[in-house]
Order: C-alpha cells, then sequence, then structure tokens
C-alpha cells in the first residue's frame, strides 16, 4: 500500500481539513514537531524528508470553489485574502510548480476542460484529478482523459455523509456512489478516489463498506481513499477492502501515523 501525503491550498497557505468545512480551515502551524506555519512547501518538504512519504496530494480549494456552486462563500486564512498569490510574493502556478519538485503530485485543481488538465501536467503534476464536486459531464472526463491519457487521471468520488456532491453534474442525482464510480471508469480513468470530506481530519475512521462497494465496480483500476484515519489498524482493513493507496494528512500531523509506521507500510517485509 502507498501512502500519499496530503497538502491543501487556500489563499497560498497549507490548511487543515476537517468535515468538510472549508470557511474554518485554519493554516497548518506544526507536524510532528516541526514548524510548518502555513508553508506548504515547508509541508511537503516534511512529509517527504521526515516521514519517507513518496508522493503528494494537492487540492488547490480556491480553484474547487471557484467551480462549485455548493461552496462556502469564504475559505478563511487568517490575514491572507483567500485569492492572494502565496506569501513570498511568488505566483500560484509558481508554487504549484515548486511543489511538484518536491515529490510526484497529484493536483486537484478545479480541473474541468481538457486544456486545464493540459495546464495542470504544465505544471509538473504527475496525475491531474477531476473531482466530482466541479465535474460537468462525463463526456468531459472522457475528453480529459483523451487529453493527457487516461492513466494520467484520477476520479474523485466526492462525498459528505456517503452522498455525493456533485453540483455542476445533472445525472448526479438519481445515481449512486457506484454508478458514479462506474460512469467514471466507462470514461476511461486510470484511478478512483473514494473521498468522504465529512470523514477529513475528524479521525472518525474510513467507511471501509463504501471503499469495498467501489472497489467491486472499478475492476483493474488503482483505488485511492482518504479521510478518518485514525492508525495502522485502518490501513490493515482498507487494504482488505482492496485499496491501493490512502491519502494521509492529520494522521501525520498529530503523530497517529509515525515515519517508523510510513517505513514498514512502504516496506512490509522490513521488521526492524
Amino acid at each position: 500500500m502507498r501512502l500519499i501525503g496530503v497538502i491543501d491550498l487556500a489563499g497560498g497557505l497549507a490548511v487543515h481539513a476537517r468535515g468538510g468545512d472549508r470557511a474554518q480551515y485554519r493554516p497548518v502551524t506544526r507536524v510532528a514537531g516541526h514548524a510548518i506555519d502555513g508553508d506548504p512547501r515547508a509541508l511537503a518538504r516534511t512529509y517527504v524528508e521526515r516521514f519517507g512519504i513518496a508522493e503528494l496530494y494537492v487540492a488547490d480549494l480556491n480553484a474547487i470553489r471557484s467551480l462549485s456552486a455548493a461552496g462556502p462563500p469564504e475559505i478563511a486564512s487568517p490575514a491572507v485574502s483567500p485569492l492572494a498569490d502565496p506569501p513570498g510574493h511568488i505566483s500560484h502556478d509558481t508554487l504549484l510548480a515548486d511543489l511538484a519538485t518536491v515529490a510526484p503530485m497529484w493536483l486537484d485543481a478545479g480541473v474541468s476542460t481538457p486544456k486545464r488538465a493540459r495546464q495542470v501536467i504544465a505544471l509538473g503534476a504527475t496525475m491531474v484529478v477531476v473531482g466530482l464536486e466541479t465535474l460537468d459531464s462525463f463526456a468531459t472526463l472522457a475528453a480529459i482523459c483523451d487529453a493527457v491519457g487516461a492513466q494520467r487521471v484520477a476520479f474523485s468520488l466526492d462525498l459528505r455523509d456517503g452522498a455525493p456532491i456533485a453540483p455542476r453534474l445533472a445525472a448526479a442525482g438519481s445515481l449512486s456512489p457506484e454508478q458514479l464510480a462506474a460512469r467514471a471508469a466507462d470514461a476511461g480513468v486510470g484511478s478512483v478516489i473514494v473521498l468522504d470530506l465529512s470523514r477529513v481530519g475528524v479521525a472518525t475512521g474510513p467507511d471501509i463498506a463504501q471503499v469495498g462497494r467501489i472497489r467491486a465496480v472499478t475492476p483493474g483500476l488503482a483505488l485511492i481513499t482518504g479521510g478518518g484515519i485514525r492508525g495502522t489498524d485502518d490501513l490493515a482493513q482498507l487494504a482488505e477492502a482492496g485499496c491501493d493507496s490512502v491519502l494521509v494528512a492529520s494522521a501525520l500531523h498529530d503523530g497517529r501515523l509515525t515515519a517508523l509506521d510510513v517505513g514498514r507500510i512502504r516496506h512490509p517485509s522490513d521488521k526492524r
């Protein structure tokens, strides 16, 4: 199983996502005793250098909010406007490109067109994440797969308390999460992410049963999940349910997952 370190960006700062209530997100201050002070590059380096995390998942919350009709009126970032460039007077795209140099990067930046998908790749992302929250049609998803290659596209099945978040997708109201995942598979994506925002950052545990149901309708695709991870027992259960990778943030930030845990998960045969 792979662990992917999550960086949620708002107003150029790395923020702590909690329960999907974006208006309440605040900058990440410390991770495992190391000062972060909202700096996404410091967070990326901490994941890689202190924990041995080999991949990053970056969610550009401002870009997502700009496309989601259901988004909150504001993503709070103390002392920084939600639409400002990052601290240090570099452009937002430069920040994203910088993060891509730290480790291979999965980027959810409100991608809703093939053109934007190509831009994300040009910034250095190895994987383009297309979220249900900002998707307008499965035809668009198929076009994105054609534009950048199916194996570089991950569909994020965005949920809240198990219900799909799809303000721009007219057909979503009549489709279950399993049906939406199957439609994404038919559109050609190489990976599916199961992400329930209500579980993010609150250590309530992942929805193992939901992951198993999505696994059943996405044979042959990489399956990723995130949100609610409490420790290694949750990771073991997710692996048994067919999950290939897990997005992690809070469990690393507060020490529920240690560098030793990450090493054992990446190299399970190493018993030291």
